[in-house]
């Protein structure tokens, strides 16, 4: 490719400067020839007849600047062709930038929180170092690797499950690929070392008996009872109950309409929920005030659920999210179809609710066994 500084006359009486990349050209079956090219306009611009020193002395610095364009866009493309990197960028501190493409999520909580937990879990295997991209090569990926596998805990101390390793593991190579293509790195390290296969992951949820078990005892934070409980009979993600305000509450008569966007795919949702959903709300608020007002995510919050879970009998592993999964297979074990729960969900893909059909199989297939035995004095 061949990259010229050219200049186009306006009827201001000066001229544009931009550049053209020229990709060269090809004979078609007409016989003439079609010739590829693009521009870059670089909004700088020549008097045609400069009329005074001022205006000759504007024209060379202009050009000046063009010019330094020019060879700084050579230099770009000689680097993508031949695989040279930018030293420059070498010396960046690799965390600095996995720490900024973690805040470009920010409004994925979702994503955001798995990027800062991935983030805190490389920020230990560099020892808090300051990492370059000078040191970041295979070895480095290979050794992040092998530190989920054998060093790596979750905040309880346990060490990391399969799908935590592979989501971990994703935003490093996410990261690296990023890398790659702005230039940091000459060589896409993301595809050197092999990450995790993604098994299916267990979806902890709660019976209706432990729901009942849960309303009849007190947790540590009042808002975080409410919204879980919420959560298990509407089915919202705790990023959709945490910025629920009350102008997305429509009481209808006897009926209550949500309607809101999902913080997660964007989509607008028009959701009816129960009179017991609509009473944890409370009284309604201005408009612009949230429902759940003082509702937080942290490691305080997760623990103060896990010890209300502890207080009402049930050892389950519980998070926010199991609220969700426990409001899909409480619909379908009380008789809702699967493609109103993929509605009520909002998920685009009905396999993706498939899985809790699965689940409320598994749960008549532990009923059939819990009928006690007949007992008998015949040997059968």
């Amino acid at each position: 490719m061949k990259i010229s500084l050219r200049k186009k006359k306006l009827s201001t009486g000066k001229f544009s400067l931009y550049l053209e990349y020229y990709k060269g050209s090809e004979t078609l079956k007409n016989g003439k020839t079609k010739h590829y090219r693009d521009f870059e306009y670089l909004r700088e611009y020549l008097f045609i007849e400069p009329k005074d020193r001022h205006e000759k002395k504007q024209n060379e610095e202009t050009i000046i600047r063009a010019e330094q364009i020019l060879s700084i866009r050579r230099a770009e493309y000689a680097q993508g062709k031949y695989g040279i990197k930018d030293r420059s960028k070498g010396k960046i501190n690799f965390l600095a930038y996995f720490d900024h493409l973690k805040d470009e999520r920010y409004e994925s909580h979702s994503n955001y929180h798995n990027w800062h937990a991935a983030q805190k879990q490389l920020e230990a295997y560099c020892n808090h170092s300051s990492i370059t991209f000078d040191e970041v090569d295979e070895s480095f990926v290979y050794g992040f690797k092998k530190y989920l596998d054998d060093q790596a805990r979750t905040v309880y101390g346990d060490k990391l499950s399969q799908n935590t390793k592979y989501t971990y593991f994703n935003k490093l190579k996410a990261a690296l690929r990023a890398a790659f293509n702005e230039g940091y790195t000459n060589r896409n390290y993301a595809t050197s070392v092999k990450g995790y296969a993604q098994t299916e992951s267990k979806r902890e949820y709660l019976t209706h008996q432990e729901l009942q078990k849960l309303m009849n005892k007190e947790c540590r934070f009042k808002v975080l009872k409410s919204a879980f409980l919420f959560s298990c009979l509407t089915g919202l993600r705790w990023s959709d109950v945490h910025k629920l305000t009350w102008s997305e509450i429509r009481d209808e008569g006897q009926n209550t309409k949500i309607v809101f966007h999902q913080q997660k795919t964007k989509d607008l949702e028009y959701q009816y929920i129960s009179n017991q959903a609509r009473t944890i709300m409370g009284d309604r608020k201005d408009s612009e005030d949230p429902v759940f007002k003082g509702l937080k995510y942290g490691v305080v919050y997760n623990k103060a659920l896990l010890d209300w879970c502890k207080k009402a009998g049930i050892k389950k592993h519980i998070t926010f999210h199991s609220a969700r999964h426990t409001h899909a297979v409480l619909l379908l074990e009380y008789g809702a179809d699967i493609y109103t729960v993929s509605k009520v969900l909002g998920h685009k893909e009905i396999k993706t609710t498939q899985i809790y059909a699965k689940m409320v199989d598994k749960k008549k297939k532990e009923a059939a066994r819990l009928i006690p035995e007949i007992q008998t004095t015949n040997v059968i």
